[in-house]
């Protein structure tokens, strides 16, 4: 079997800016919801029939208490923001594997999810569906890759070497020492991409720099990159047969009235008849 890892995160910034090309100044109230779930049943119909999705059930995590500065929800658009619960229960009603995330993030339940299918030996391969860069460091040789849906890019491990200039392990090093600023933080004043990837494949991880390479901003790295470095201990399931879509719960015909989709129902119906 084949393991589909979605951020349902990612997918619902997406679609809720995607339809602002459209919708002419009034963001129908779960737009965004019924294009990711129409994303998702995009997948089942095509036999991606295993899979979970990991969504922030509030956009603060522990990592918040590490750095001040770490992202938060208080610059995402109401109109967005109020779809973020309603997204979880129609997932959920589709009868689709959600993970909403409180003290850990997204991020961290697609790495968990991703770890756990892996140790599966009926787990052929993992696909995590994010272009988000922390979830390289998952990335392992051909077994577990990353998908970029959108830009319809598949990554595996050299994949990832030949975009970032390290291996997937190094994922974290690297984002400690060049910033994500999506995630709030700066890294180190002076190092760019090419330098660290330099020194990260010269020396190997930043806990074996020598001395005089950081000097007194190693603690500051060593803190940025325990931000970058995902949690793979979750424990949000057991067996991977227990990702598999069996069709929609009789709750979702009234998500999709009260949606305004119809058509989801049917669709539903017609993949689980398969």
């Amino acid at each position: 079997m084949i393991i589909h890892l979605v951020d349902g995160t990612y997918e619902l910034f997406r679609h809720f800016y995607g339809l602002r090309r459209f919708n002419k100044g009034v963001d129908r109230p779960y737009g965004a919801v019924v294009g990711v779930l129409q994303t998702v049943l995009d997948m089942i119909e095509n036999g991606d029939t295993y899979l979970g999705v990991a969504t922030d059930h509030v956009i603060e995590s522990f990592r918040n208490r590490l750095w001040a500065d770490y992202k938060t929800g208080a610059d995402i658009e109401p109109a967005l923001l109020a779809q973020f619960h309603p997204l979880e229960e129609a997932l959920a009603a589709m009868g689709v594997v959600v993970w909403p995330m409180i003290e850990l993030e997204a991020d961290d339940a697609l790495a968990s999810a991703a770890h756990i299918a892996s140790q599966d030996e009926q787990v052929q391969k993992v696909a995590i569906w994010t272009p988000d860069k922390d979830l390289a460091q998952c990335v392992r040789h051909a077994r577990v890759v990353q998908i970029d849906g959108r830009r319809k890019t598949i990554r595996d491990a050299a994949g990832i070497r030949e975009k970032f200039g390290v291996d997937p392990p190094l994922i974290p090093d690297l984002l400690a020492l060049v910033g994500d600023a999506a995630d709030g933080y700066p890294g180190i004043p002076g190092i760019g991409a090419k330098t660290a990837a330099r020194l990260l494949n010269r020396h190997g991880q930043i806990e074996s720099f020598p001395s005089d390479v950081l000097g007194e901003r190693r603690d500051l790295a060593l803190l940025f990159k325990n931000l970058a470095t995902l949690r793979t201990d979750a424990p949000l399931f057991d067996d991977a047969e227990t990702l598999r879509w069996r069709g929609a719960t009789p709750a979702f015909a009234a998500w999709a009235e009260r949606m305004e989709a119809p058509r989801l129902v049917e669709r539903c119906e017609k993949a689980a008849g398969r």
